[in-house]
C-alpha cells in the first residue's frame, strides 16, 4: 500500500493508493460484518499509555443521518474510542458524551454517566445510526444546551471540547450556533471525512484551523488519531501544571492559582527522564503561578513535579512531562539585496537567543583576499562596503553560539557596474495608442536592455533588446489611462537600476504626458506630438 500525506491551504489531506482503496474498503466492510454479527459493534484496539492530569468535558458531534454508510459510522465510531481511550473518566478527570446529528438531535448519554474505561467503550459500541435529516446547526445549539446543563453531567469551570465528526454535508446553518458555542469558551474540533466546503469548516472550526480542522478519509482515520489527542489534550490539561512557549533551551511551566503569598509555597522539581539523578529544585512564592525554566538540553524530555507547601490545606502534587525542541539553526538563510557598485546589504535569520555574535566573511570570486566583519548576536543584517564594481563577492555568515558551536551559511553576491543606471528615458507619440520609447546608452560592458510596461489596461509587457538599440515601440496604450514604463540594462553578473517613467496617454489629439517615477521632475513628450 502506498499512503502519500499532502499538507495545502493550512489542513491535512491523505490520500491512500488508489488501487488498494477499493480493496481495503471491501475487506473491512466484510470484517467488520462479520464482527456486527458476533456482537462486537466496534474492535477493541491495543493498549495505549494512559493519560491522567487532565479534566475537561469532551463531547463528540457524531453525524447519525442518512448521509453516512453503515460502514462510515462504525468506523467513526471505533475512532472515537481510539481517541479517548488513554484518558482517565471520573468527576475530577474527562467526561464525555456523543450527540447524534440527525433531524432531531439526540444526546447518546450524559457526561456523568460512563466514567471507566469499560462501560464507555462498551457505551460507544452499543451507539446505534438514527439515519434522517442532517441538522447540525440544530444539534449545535442542542450541545450549547447541554455542554452547560447540570442535568447532562456537565461541570462548570472545566475546559469543553467539541469534537464534530462529518461528511461535510449540513442541511441547516451552522455558522451561527458554532460561533455561539465559541464565544461560550468551547474549543472546537472538526474532522471531515467527506468534501466539505473547507471555508466553510475552517470558519467554524477554532484558530488555526492547520490545528483544528482536519481532512481525511473515513478509512484512514486512524494516522490523526495521535495527533488530534495531543491538541484536545493541550486545552484540557490547561488546569493542570502544562508548559508553554517550549524552545529548544527553555519552557513556560503554568498552573493554577493553589496558595497565596501568605499560605505557602510550592517547590518545583525537574530532571530528564533517562537521569533522574540530576534532578533540580526550585521554590518560589504562593503568589506566583508560572515559572520559566530555562538552560535545558534540546530534544529533551523532562520530568516535571510541582508541590504546593501549604499551611493551610493540603494539595496533591502535580506532574508532567515536556519535551525541549530541537536546536534551532541559525543561520538558515541569507539573504543579499541592494546591491551598488560598491557595496551590497547582507541579511540572515532567524536570530536566536542562543547566539552571542555572527561573523560575516567577504571575498571577491576568483580570488583568496578575505575580509571579516563581526556583529552582535541581537542584529541580522549588516552593510559591506569599499568594494570593487561588477564582481561577484563570497559571503559567509557564521554564528557563534554561546555553547561554543558555530555555524555558517554561504551565498554569492554581485556589485554593479558603475555607473550601470539608464539615462534620460523620453517618449515620442507615434499615433493612435502607440508611443516610441527612446532612452541613452548605460555605461559599461550591457548585454541588452529589458523593457517592461505595466499598461493600466490590459496585459504588461517585456521587450528584450540588444546593446546597439536604444528605443523600442510600445502598442496598445489606450487613451486617457496611465501606463508605467521601466527600462533596466543587463550586465553579466546582474541587471543594473532601471529607470521609470509614467506615461499618461491624453485622450483625443492631445498626445502624451510623462514624468519621472520617484522624483518631482515632470516633462512632456516632444512637441508636436
Amino acid at each position: 500500500m502506498t499512503v502519500e500525506v499532502s499538507q495545502a491551504f493550512g489542513f491535512k489531506v491523505v490520500c491512500p493508493g488508489p488501487d488498494f482503496a477499493m480493496l481495503a474498503k471491501t475487506v473491512l466492510s466484510l470484517g467488520l460484518w462479520l464482527q456486527f454479527a458476533a456482537g462486537q459493534n466496534t474492535p477493541a484496539r491495543g493498549p495505549q499509555p494512559s493519560i491522567s492530569n487532565s479534566e475537561g468535558d469532551l463531547l463528540f458531534l457524531l453525524d447519525s443521518s442518512g448521509s453516512v454508510s453503515y460502514y462510515e459510522f462504525s468506523r467513526v465510531k471505533e475512532f472515537m474510542w481510539d481517541l479517548v481511550q488513554p484518558f482517565s473518566f471520573g468527576p475530577k478527570d474527562v467526561q464525555t458524551s456523543i450527540i447524534h446529528i440527525s433531524t432531531t438531535p439526540t444526546m447518546e448519554f450524559p457526561f456523568d454517566r460512563y466514567l471507566s474505561s469499560g462501560t464507555l467503550q462498551q457505551a460507544i459500541r452499543d451507539t446505534q445510526q438514527l439515519m434522517g435529516d442532517t441538522n447540525t446547526g440544530k444539534a449545535l445549539s442542542y450541545a450549547k444546551e447541554k455542554f452547560f446543563s447540570d442535568e447532562a453531567g456537565a461541570r462548570p469551570d472545566v475546559p469543553k471540547v467539541l469534537v464534530w465528526v462529518t461528511d461535510g454535508f449540513s442541511t441547516d446553518d451552522i455558522s451561527e450556533p458554532m460561533q455561539l458555542l465559541k464565544d461560550m469558551g468551547v474549543t472546537v474540533f472538526i474532522v471531515s471525512t467527506g468534501r466539505g466546503n473547507y471555508l466553510e469548516l475552517s470558519a467554524a472550526a477554532s484558530q488555526p484551523p492547520e490545528k483544528h480542522l482536519h481532512f481525511v478519509d473515513v478509512d484512514d482515520l486512524p494516522i490523526i488519531t495521535k495527533e488530534l489527542r495531543d491538541a484536545i489534550l493541550d486545552v484540557i490539561q490547561a488546569n493542570r501544571l502544562h508548559a508553554v512557549d517550549i524552545t529548544s533551551s527553555s519552557f513556560r511551566l503554568m498552573w493554577p492559582k493553589l496558595l497565596s503569598e501568605e499560605t505557602g509555597y510550592y517547590t518545583l522539581e525537574y530532571a530528564p527522564i533517562d537521569d533522574l539523578a540530576r534532578k533540580r529544585t526550585k521554590q518560589v512564592s504562593g503568589a506566583h503561578t508560572s515559572l520559566m525554566l530555562s538552560n535545558l538540553a534540546p530534544e529533551t524530555t523532562y520530568e516535571v513535579a510541582l508541590i504546593p507547601e501549604s499551611n493551610v490545606h493540603y494539595f496533591p502534587p502535580q506532574t508532567t512531562r515536556v519535551t525541549t525542541l530541537a536546536e534551532e539553526i541559525s543561520p538558515a538563510q541569507v539573504l543579499i539585496s541592494e546591491s551598488g557598485p560598491h557595496s551590497f546589504h547582507v541579511s540572515w535569520a532567524p536570530t536566536l537567543d542562543s547566539v552571542i555574535g555572527y561573523q560575516i566573511l567577504y571575498g571577491p570570486l576568483p580570488g583568496n583576499s578575505v575580509k571579516l566583519l563581526e556583529v552582535d548576536g541581537k542584529h541580522n543584517s549588516t552593510v559591506v562596503e569599499n568594494l570593487a564594481p561588477n564582481t561577484t563577492y563570497l559571503v559567509t555568515v557564521t554564528a557563534i553560539y554561546k555553547s561554543g558551536k558555530e555555524k555558517s551559511l554561504s551565498a554569492k553576491a554581485c556589485t554593479q557596474e558603475e555607473g550601470s543606471r539608464v539615462r534620460h528615458l523620453r517618449f515620442e507619440d507615434m499615433g493612435p495608442n502607440t508611443l516610441k520609447a527612446s532612452w541613452d546608452s548605460a555605461d559599461g560592458k550591457v548585454l541588452g536592455y529589458r523593457v517592461r510596461c505595466r499598461r493600466q489596461t490590459g496585459p504588461s509587457s517585456v521587450i528584450s533588446v540588444s546593446p546597439q538599440i536604444h528605443s523600442v515601440l510600445l502598442t496598445d496604450l489606450a487613451s486617457g489611462t496611465t501606463n508605467k514604463v521601466c527600462v533596466k540594462p543587463m550586465y553579466k553578473n546582474q541587471p543594473g537600476k532601471g529607470l521609470c517613467r509614467m506615461v499618461h496617454m491624453q485622450p483625443g489629439e492631445l498626445g502624451c504626458r510623462a514624468e519621472s517615477w520617484g522624483t518631482s521632475a515632470k516633462g512632456k513628450c516632444p512637441e508636436g506630438h
